[in-house]
């Protein structure tokens, strides 16, 4: 990969932007998200960070640039109109192992900025290295509308929970299992304060059926993209996974990644599942449509805690 993605911790270290106009202003308003000390060097500057400086929310040094500006800064972002400074600080900062951004620059970049979705704590960030800004953008649009805008309310709470989960599960398999639960719960899906949370909560801890396993028999084809919704939920629910004697293909990567999983052939079939469900495993067995029938005939699909998903 090109670009490293890291997210990091500014609050309260030095940024310094050289530079005062537009560009400016959107990357400042960024900047403030994330509580850094921001000081911004330029002899003008635009009428929205001149009000910043005012309120004593950035501080405005009123000079042209010079390389002893960026001393002790943990960050640089050069904006100015003028290639030949941007690129000046660039060397500056580099000179001392700061990291610098210059903007619509790539060349003379330590980091760039994705393209975000903030529903802190929440964040999802975005990015083709500069190869298609239009692209990310399409992606964007679609994350927003398929991302919950409960989530920070949701974050907020369940972390909130943490010690409380710990007192009433021993191992972590046992609070991922119920953690999961709790999210995709109807109720949790649309809730608005933390009581409605709070009401999902105490009924799952009262229940006992969240810690016992289940299998999910999932039949594919030759097409992964008409895999229904509820079999790939069901997929990156499973903790193992079965796959066709040599058949590690596309709908085996398609579920959970750390999801242990091996291959099998329908002599050992059964012996496999069952141990597997004896462990208290959520199991995925997949089985291609073909031969589905020989496949899953065995099992008694209307039995609890086992979900049947034909192909499309």
């Amino acid at each position: 990969m090109d670009y490293f993605p890291v997210f990091l911790s500014l609050k309260n270290r030095k940024v310094v932007v050289i530079g005062g106009g537009e560009v400016a202003c959107r990357k400042i308003d960024l900047l403030l998200k994330s509580n850094a000390d921001i000081t911004v060097i330029s002899p003008m500057i635009h009428p929205h960070l001149s009000k910043l400086d005012k309120n004593g929310v950035i501080q405005w040094v009123n000079k042209k640039y010079n390389s002893t500006d960026i001393n002790k800064a943990h960050q640089v972002w050069a904006t100015t109109d003028d290639p030949s400074l941007n690129h000046q600080v660039f060397s500056d900062a580099e000179a001392l192992g700061i990291w610098t951004n210059v903007v619509d620059d790539p060349n003379h970049c330590h980091f760039i900025t994705p393209s975000m979705i903030d529903r802190s704590p929440i964040q999802v960030a975005i990015s083709s290295g500069g190869a298609s800004p239009v692209l990310v953008r399409y992606l964007r649009e679609k994350l927003e509308t398929q991302l919950p805008q409960n989530l920070s309310l949701l974050a907020r709470y369940a972390g909130a929970q943490r010690n409380r989960i710990k007192q009433h599960y021993n191992t972590v398999d046992e609070r991922r299992k119920f953690w999961e639960l709790f999210f995709r719960h109807p109720a949790v899906e649309v809730a608005q304060d933390e009581e409605s949370l709070e009401r999902v909560f105490t009924s799952l801890l009262q229940e006992s059926e969240q810690q016992l396993g289940g299998l999910y028999l999932i039949e594919t084809g030759d097409d992964p993209e008409l895999l229904s919704l509820k079999a790939l939920r069901l997929m990156q629910q499973a903790e193992f996974v079965l796959y066709p004697e040599g058949n590690d293909d596309i709908f085996v990567d398609l579920c959970r990644r750390d999801a242990d999983r091996t291959d099998y052939n329908t002599n050992n079939l059964q012996a496999q599942v069952q141990k597997y469900l004896q462990e208290g495993l959520r199991v995925c067995l997949l089985a291609n449509k073909q031969h589905s029938e020989a496949v899953l005939a065995p099992f008694n699909i209307p039995q609890r805690n086992v979900q049947y998903v034909p192909c499309l």
